[in-house]
């Protein structure tokens, strides 16, 4: 097995902003299966979350490019993690692992003890990731959906 790297020391975390959109679109464009909402992960869709949610989105940046992103978002008791990606290109350096800790570390700030995530059961590589990363897949729940818009269209990466 490829030995992994703690950090990498020339990649930036930071908190994500609107203005990080386009950037995070289209790195969100380039990762395979990756479903992507028509309305919520629209530059409005995004914009309502990250107003909701200030301080605990964050972007990994080299050398001014964004290689990574986590949206991250709480409800007052329980922070969740949507499209958590790392370039391709750049994956098993530590770089998930250096923003999910900056994302939790937002999380812990605004006093939230719990997180949840999906990750869907065909995903290899996120499953791995959060299995290894210390996460426990929960057997003792069910994940429900109700569609309140059905133009809210989820298309998927090839």
């Amino acid at each position: 097995m490829d030995e992994k790297k703690e950090t990498r020391a020339d990649v930036k975390i930071r908190t994500m902003t609107i203005d990080d959109y386009d950037a995070v679109y289209a790195l969100w464009k380039t990762i395979r299966g990756f479903g992507l909402r028509s309305i919520d992960d629209s530059r409005e869709g995004t914009e309502r979350f990250l107003l909701r949610n200030p301080s605990t989105s964050v972007v990994a940046e080299l050398d001014g490019r964004i290689i990574g992103s986590i949206l991250c978002g709480h409800d007052g008791r329980t922070g969740c993690f949507y499209h958590v990606c790392v370039d391709e290109r750049y994956r098993r350096q530590g770089i998930g692992k250096q923003m999910a800790t900056a994302a939790m570390r937002a999380l812990q700030e605004e006093q939230i003890n719990k997180i949840s995530l999906i990750a869907f059961k065909k995903n290899e590589i996120g499953n791995q990731f959060w299995n290894g990363f210390g996460w426990i897949r929960r057997a003792d729940a069910n994940y429900y959906d109700f569609i309140l818009n059905e133009e809210n269209i989820t298309k998927f990466n090839e």
